[in-house]
């Protein structure tokens, strides 16, 4: 699915298009999960919403957004509560979704302004 056009120097790294085993962000065609926010991006070695543990996400926490966006596929998966609960510690919300879902409200969120995160599975 094609999202609107924006332009990566206006509005940080926005997710121009998504579909099953791709996201376009910015420049760049990814066909692997990353990690995003506004001013970066990053590969991420998660596959699975099951193999989620807290390792995994602490270059999101050390970047301190106010939320994260967790795609986890062509379906929403819920991981382990103990996989996240570190953001919970540091005040950090999370939402999780499937990852189409998580594309366009990352989107939203960054157009507003806000600190957002994504952290999404690509399979």
């Amino acid at each position: 699915m094609k999202f609107a056009e924006t332009d990566p120097s206006e509005d940080g790294l926005a997710i121009k298009a998504y579909e099953p085993g791709a996201v376009v962000i910015g420049e760049g065609r990814f066909t692997h999960s990353v990690l995003l926010m506004p001013d970066w991006v990053t590969d991420w070695p998660v596959s699975d919403a099951a193999e989620l543990a807290s390792a995994h996400l602490e270059p999101i926490i050390e970047r301190t957004p106010e939320l994260l966006i967790l795609g986890t596929g062509r379906r929403q998966r819920f991981p382990s509560p103990a996989s996240y609960a570190d953001l919970m510690r540091k005040h950090i919300g999370i939402e999780i979704m499937d990852t189409g879902a998580a594309c366009r409200t990352y989107n939203i969120l960054m157009a507003e302004g806000r600190r957002v995160a994504a952290a999404l599975i690509i399979d």
